[in-house]
């Protein structure tokens, strides 16, 4: 009983959060929903949603504002998208991966490789887009600091959003940026269950948390932020770019 116990992991949406304006301080609005029964304890991870951070942070733009370039307009026409909304993309990116019908593939300024940047028009009035923040690990960073201000508690925080991924349908959610935790797990070197060393086991935990968390969240933004109990996370001081892969074994670029 007590290795299951130690086992069980629970994830833990926080609802009635209200609609996100810019400046609104992110991590005094999740101490002020977290319900008596949520109060968080050391080592709990909370999860945000990409959205209400942008929100926050004024990363918003009204593409009817949007003077497209020449590139933006080549690129339209070979994408079939909105010249506007293309413009707006390349705004937040630093290099074009792939464009085709349909599809723009870039890398972002703070360096993820995703469909249009991250720039999305979900949950928002005409012509508002949203953009990812500019960096992630800090928005975090902010959030943590915060709720261990406000309970004494030392937790991790994910920025999370949907991401598509080569070779399989359907999105799911990653770690955009992190803080507090050990977002890897090296299990190189530990024995399987036949006694052969693991060569190559290096689990990316941040994501699995992340996209566990989707299930309770949801893609509507109406629980932005999940509370995940019972994973005995290390501390760490990585960042989200620590996990991007080096361009020269990244067989999809």
């Amino acid at each position: 009983m007590n290795d299951r116990k130690k086992n069980k992991i629970t994830i833990l949406g926080i609802s009635g959060i209200p609609e996100v304006k810019p400046g609104s301080d992110i991590g005094e609005i999740i101490s002020n929903y977290l319900e008596e029964d949520l109060s968080p304890l050391n080592g709990d991870i909370i999860v945000v949603a990409q959205k209400i951070i942008s929100k926050s942070e004024n990363c918003i733009s009204d593409i009817s504002l949007i003077e497209p370039s020449n590139e933006a307009i080549r690129i339209s026409q070979v994408t079939e998208k909105d010249p506007k909304l293309v413009q707006l993309i390349l705004n937040n990116s630093k290099e074009v991966i792939r464009a085709s019908e349909g599809v723009l593939i870039v890398e972002t300024n703070y360096g993820f490789i995703c469909a249009n940047a991250g720039v999305d028009s979900s949950n928002l009035n005409d012509n508002l887009y949203t953009f990812l923040p500019p960096n992630p690990d800090e928005s975090a960073n902010k959030i943590r600091e915060i709720i261990k201000k406000n309970f004494k508690v030392d937790v991790g925080v994910i920025i999370s959003d949907t991401f598509n991924r080569p070779w399989r349908i359907g999105s799911i959610n990653v770690a955009l940026g992190f803080s507090g935790f050990d977002p890897l797990l090296n299990l190189i070197g530990e024995k399987d269950d036949f006694g052969n060393p693991l060569k190559s086991t290096l689990v990316n935990v941040a994501d699995e948390i992340a996209s566990s968390a989707q299930l309770v969240m949801g893609e509507n933004s109406r629980i932005p932020v999940a509370l995940i109990r019972g994973y005995a996370f290390q501390e760490s001081e990585m960042k989200g770019y620590d996990l991007f892969r080096e361009k020269n074994k990244d067989l999809f670029r």
